[in-house]
């Protein structure tokens, strides 16, 4: 069962035609990536998925199921670029919270909540509260709660632009770890060429507004996890990463022209 089917997606808000003719799947465990110029319709289609927008026209399958049922069943967690978080609860709280929505007891949501900050390596930050935290550290306690109920999906919304580039580049090392260990899939937006190359099995490439899908490029190698932050620095230093990112590159360019 795949974890995204979109096909012959269409979306117009009054006088805006936002996307036009969006046909994407995205397969069980994939990390995808949407990228193209401001105003494409990026965020349009990820919160398509998410069922806070309705399409109009085209369907849209999550999980094997209606986004609205997919929702309702808590199968996909979601990340802004602002965390987010909650001031006036602790870490562990803010994590625990779709849990709590949904009724899951009080033992049984702290004991997730933990695992789930050990798993971000934050731990020792459970009873802290977020303002006292890092900007990275609070997005990583956004990525625990958007994982809380288990989610098959992760869709992401430049989760990272408001980061340094060295936090930046941390993140990203966490995110593909914390994919591989889940097996959760990733629908993630970006602005950025090499942080779409070095996260992505696939790369979207999308026009300017109606946002269409021009291309679709091959990022990392799929199926290939890095163990450590290390191994996606040597990712970027490798003669295909730079190739990547170029073929990213003309294929905006392209896809601009069109």
């Amino acid at each position: 069962m795949n974890a995204v089917v979109l096909a012959d997606l269409d979306k117009r808000f009054a006088a805006v035609h936002a996307l036009d003719g969006i046909e994407l799947t995205v397969g069980q465990g994939e990390f995808v990536s949407l990228i193209g110029p401001s105003g494409c319709g990026k965020s349009t289609l990820l919160r398509v998925v998410a069922d806070l927008e309705q399409p109009t026209g085209g369907t849209v399958e999550v999980t094997g199921k209606s986004a609205r049922q997919a929702r309702l069943d808590q199968d996909y967690g979601i990340a802004f670029q602002q965390a987010g978080l909650l001031d006036w609860r602790s870490v562990v709280q803010n994590v625990e919270l779709p849990l709590q929505v949904h009724g899951v007891g009080k033992a049984e949501r702290r004991t997730r909540a933990l695992e789930l900050l050990e798993l971000v390596g934050l731990s020792d930050f459970a009873g802290s509260r977020p303002a006292e935290l890092s900007g990275g550290m609070q997005q990583r306690v956004a990525i625990a709660r958007a994982l809380a109920p288990s989610p098959k999906l992760l869709l992401m919304d430049e989760p990272f632009g408001a980061l340094d580039e060295m936090t930046r580049e941390r993140m990203q090392a966490e995110l593909l770890r914390i994919a591989g260990e889940t097996g959760a899939a990733v629908l993630f937006v970006t602005h950025s060429i090499p942080e779409a190359v070095v996260l992505s099995d696939r790369i979207v490439v999308m026009s300017p507004r109606p946002g269409r899908i021009t291309e679709i490029v091959a990022g990392r190698r799929p199926g290939a996890v890095p163990d450590d932050p290390e191994e996606v620095e040597d990712v970027r230093e490798t003669g295909a990463f730079f190739e990547t990112v170029t073929a990213v590159r003309e294929a905006l360019r392209k896809g601009a022209a069109a």
